[in-house]
């Protein structure tokens, strides 16, 4: 495939190009090309031309264009699943039901811009300003840098992507080299539709490459979804210029079991909240801190439900947990496995790997000092639990971490509910359901390490604007 970079399907300015391999396989799907500093620099210069015609189209011309991409999207749906089920390697049910988030996300977005109001602070609202109408409005913020992580690409592409284009923005995509395949299609797709050259641009730039557009001066905001490593590295390069971030990082999410919470609901919420996606999520829920007088039924009941999910082909339409991203990933985990073992935890169900495929695994009797009880994010299907006899020793477990993304507690008791999620140092905390909760409405977003600004329906069009007062002085008699 090739990028699209100002309206055009284009090799890289050096001819090269890598492989975007199968992680399930190890088979090469496709080859894409290699992007320099010099790409980007030509994506950059067209985005600055193109956001000044787009952001002159009106917002229903603008809401048109994006509903025919979704039409579009709905007519090949079921090609980019196999496609992003294959690049991405996960299972294919979960592929389709991250493309059909597409429309959602879209129509969300594009209903919201319709409705995305200014403000008028009236005459005489504050002493002295009787004959001056102030007029609050938003500007769009100009050329917007995507940077998307491989874990969900088109989820995310929706919550970056959407917004920018409906608020008048030119956006840059910069997809994952491990699986840029379905972006770039989407990609093209928003062209088909009618956004003009340069306005919505795909550039498969491989890792510090990327660094161009974020060092850029004529990119107004750097949005993007990845580690915390990765967020810190890119908001110093951004500072040199003050340009703007959103930043979604890493999260090592806490899932509490009080001593009267139902244990059946939270083991399947477990599964929802950690399996999903082979584990690759960033609120997932990752620690499970589970009363002691629970530790062992949650325990053997989460062994049991977990041995009945059928792993292996992503293509199969019965798989239910596959492989991660790559065997560098899957290598990663067993190590962080191996830790928390040589830490005190003791493996009960799986522990072992297969080239990029690594077994759904709990550990058990994970003291709260172990690393993956604090700041350790493992980013694959790994359960440690953590015991606790107090909500206030089951809190300062959950908020003695640099991360702060999303939380949960289970318990039948409303007030005990609320005492503990208000308590918790994080983004969201969910009741009764695991902490991977994210719809598009949502502001979502993490406190401490876990990130800088939300994204959401509710929220985006704040990241993707700028504030202009315009001030009709003595207007009023």
């Amino acid at each position: 495939m090739k990028m699209i970079i100002d309206g055009k399907k284009v090799d890289s300015v050096s001819k090269e190009t890598f492989d975007v391999i199968a992680p399930a396989t190890g088979e090469v799907i496709d080859s894409v090309p290699k992007a320099t500093a010099e790409d980007i620099d030509i994506a950059v210069t067209a985005a600055v031309k193109g956001q000044k015609i787009w952001a002159k189209v009106p917002i229903s011309e603008k809401a048109e264009i994006l509903y025919r991409f979704i039409d579009i999207v709905e007519e090949n749906k079921e090609s980019l699943a196999q496609t992003l089920c294959a690049e991405n390697g996960k299972p294919i049910r979960e592929a389709r039901a991250e493309i059909g988030n597409i429309k959602a996300g879209f129509s969300g977005f594009i209903e919201h811009a319709k409705h995305y109001y200014g403000t008028i602070i009236p005459p005489g609202t504050e002493a002295g300003q009787a004959h001056h109408m102030q007029l609050v409005t938003r500007e769009p913020i100009g050329v917007v840098a995507c940077i998307i992580p491989f874990n969900f690409p088109c989820d995310l592409y929706d919550q970056k992507v959407a917004p920018a284009l409906m608020m008048g923005n030119a956006a840059i995509v910069l997809p994952s080299s491990d699986n840029p395949l379905t972006l770039m299609k989407l990609t093209e797709m928003l062209t088909e539709a009618g956004v003009p050259d340069g306005v919505v641009q795909c550039v498969t730039a491989p890792g510090a490459v990327k660094d161009a557009a974020v060092s850029d001066p004529r990119v107004h905001l750097v949005t993007l979804t990845g580690s915390t490593e990765v967020g810190i590295g890119t908001a110093k390069i951004a500072a040199e210029n003050l340009t703007h971030t959103a930043l979604e990082l890493g999260g090592n999410d806490a899932f509490i079991l009080l001593d009267d919470g139902d244990v059946d609901l939270a083991v399947e919420e477990m599964i929802w909240g950690r399996m999903y996606n082979t584990g690759q999520v960033c609120c997932a829920s990752k620690r499970f801190l589970v009363h002691n007088s629970l530790k062992d039924e949650f325990a053997q009941k989460a062994v049991a439900r977990i041995k009945q999910l059928k792993m292996g082909d992503p293509k199969e339409e019965d798989t239910e947990i596959s492989c991660l991203i790559n065997e560098k990933a899957a290598i990663k985990v067993e190590k962080e496995v191996q830790h928390t073992v040589d830490q005190g935890g003791r493996i009960i169900l799986g522990g072992k790997r297969n080239g990029a495929f690594y077994e759904p695994t709990v550990i058990t009797d994970v003291p709260k000092t172990a690393d993956v009880a604090k700041d350790m994010e493992i980013f694959g299907p790994v359960v440690p639990i953590i015991g606790f006899d107090t909500d206030e020793e089951a809190i300062e477990i959950a908020n003695n971490s640099i991360f702060g993304l999303s939380s949960c507690v289970f318990t039948r008791d409303q007030k005990r509910a609320f005492k503990v999620a208000r308590a918790m140092e994080a983004g969201g905390a969910v009741i009764n359901g695991a902490s991977f909760f994210r719809p598009f409405e949502l502001p979502f977003g993490g406190w401490k390490h876990s990130g800088i600004g939300t994204e959401g329906v509710m929220s985006t069009f704040n990241e993707m604007t700028r504030v202009k007062n315009i001030i009709l002085k003595n207007i009023v008699d």
